[in-house]
């Protein structure tokens, strides 16, 4: 039921926020905060599962900034956490609840206004990215940034966490494609940042402070995003190597020679639960594959694929197979999507966002290895290959204490490695509670200096998802 409804379910130590939550339903429209016990157990985990997250006091299904700004001046007000959440998919603990917080949803926050002319679309954060494809498709135009997971993940999610795909080694990441936002701030102050200007440069460029920041700085009430012509009609190629240390050298010669619309790396774990899941007949033998398209122009783009064949040869490649078949190609595409799906059929899942400058591919790749063998878990890696972003993905029985132990051993020690190479711990996925402890190691005691002067300066009291990033 609803605060302020006809039954209270608030119980135990709960009982003494009672009163305020019943204030802040005053303050919004009816139905709006949820306190049903059913209903919050719902938004205690994320997608990453972590166990520490706790059941929250309320959830706030907000459908406008207003609603927003009044939630955050409340709880700005007593001193209240505030979790912001779109679809729940984070896969780095970002959204999870607190056990003296509330989430703030913006599931129902849903509009979308096209404009062809100046090719801008404005969204509302719990539109999924899969919606704002379609919607920009309905009017010729395409919206590049492409997760794995944009058939369930919100466009405001997304700008969060500034989030990648499978087609960001040519058209790049999500803040690629914002160009204004409207925020609200920790005391319910309402700002817009930017707007439909391709260049722009006035001020500071605070619109980009925002992307990325986690949900720690404001909440993303609405984005403007850029949209792009239609991409053109890809050829596909599938390789397949009987070493992983080939395959990245088919990486580096690829992208040394030209920029491909997608290159994608699976290992022979991921390979086989995809298999189990799809059945399409995938090479279960080989040690990995590699997934790349071109949709250059015209004749360009069987130039482009036929340079990626020799050198996916050159690297001794097994099995090399290309197609200028639009539906053929996307199958593979498909298969890779499923990969983190496929592998959690496994087991339950640290999943890892580690990326290095692509030079150092290879050391990483064979570094997972290493760790795997070393901690005696299975670890699958996928990879956004083309610009070095790897997803380890750490298979485990929760059940089992000393593998459980094991695997967080080698969840460390894989950001370490990556750290090591000069990369990054969370190419797109956030920071989150899970990997704050290793952001230190990664940016250094000053810029984590500089963060904290960020954060208190636009949010003295911390009330915005504290325990993500620091």
């Amino acid at each position: 039921m609803s605060a302020g409804g006809t039954q209270d379910t608030m119980s135990g130590s709960d009982i003494e926020h009672t009163a305020d939550l019943d204030a802040l339903a005053r303050l919004l429209p009816d139905g709006a905060v949820v306190t049903d016990p059913d209903i919050l157990a719902g938004y205690r985990q994320d997608r990453a599962m972590d166990p520490d997250a706790s059941v929250p006091l309320a959830v706030v299904r907000a459908r406008t900034t207003a609603d927003v700004s009044a939630t955050l001046k409340w709880a700005n007000t007593h001193r209240v956490p505030v979790v912001p959440r779109g679809a729940g998919t984070s896969l780095s603990g970002g959204a999870g609840g607190l056990a003296a917080g509330i989430v703030l949803s913006t599931e129902k926050m849903r509009e979308i206004t096209v404009d062809p002319v100046t090719r801008t679309a404005i969204v509302q954060p719990g539109l999924l990215n899969a919606e704002v494809k379609r919607a920009a498709a309905e009017h010729g135009l395409w919206y590049p940034p492409d997760p794995s997971s944009f058939e369930i993940c919100t466009i405001g999610g997304n700008a969060a966490t500034n989030a990648g795909g499978l087609c960001c080694v040519k058209y790049g990441v999500t803040t690629d494609y914002v160009l204004g936002l409207e925020v609200v701030l920790a005391d319910g102050t309402v700002v817009r940042l930017g707007g439909p200007r391709l260049k722009d440069v006035a001020g500071l460029s605070l619109t980009k402070l925002f992307v990325g920041s986690e949900g720690t700085l404001g909440i993303i009430t609405e984005v403007t995003l850029r949209l792009l012509p239609p991409q053109p009609p890809a050829s596909t190629m599938v390789a397949t190597f009987s070493s992983v240390q080939a395959a990245a050298d088919a990486v580096l010669a690829i992208t040394g020679k030209l920029r491909p619309a997608m290159l994608e790396f699976m290992d022979r774990a991921s390979i086989n639960a995809v298999e189990d899941a799809l059945h399409m007949g995938l090479d279960r033998a080989t040690e990995a594959m590699l997934i790349a398209r071109s949709d250059a122009p015209g004749a360009a783009a069987a130039q482009e694929i036929a340079m990626m064949v020799q050198a996916c040869r050159d690297a001794g490649a097994d099995e090399v197979f290309d197609t200028d078949d639009p539906e053929e190609g996307e199958a593979f595409a498909a298969a890779r999507r499923m990969a983190i799906p496929a592998v959690e059929r496994t087991g339950s899942l640290l999943l890892e966002d580690v990326g290095v400058p692509l030079p150092a591919l290879p050391a990483l790749v064979g570094g997972i290895a290493e760790i795997a063998e070393r901690n005696a878990v299975t670890v699958a890696v996928i990879a956004h290959a083309g610009d070095g972003n790897t997803h380890p993905l750490i298979v485990f029985d929760p059940a089992d204490e000393d593998m459980t132990a094991r695997a967080h051993v080698a969840f460390g020690q894989i950001m370490d490695l990556a750290i090591g190479l000069g990369g990054t711990i969370t190419g797109e996925h956030g920071v989150g509670r899970l990997k704050k402890a290793w952001l230190p190691d990664q940016v250094g005691p000053d810029v984590m200096d500089l963060t904290r002067r960020v954060k208190e300066a636009l949010d003295p009291n911390a009330i915005l998802n504290p325990g993500v990033l620091f």
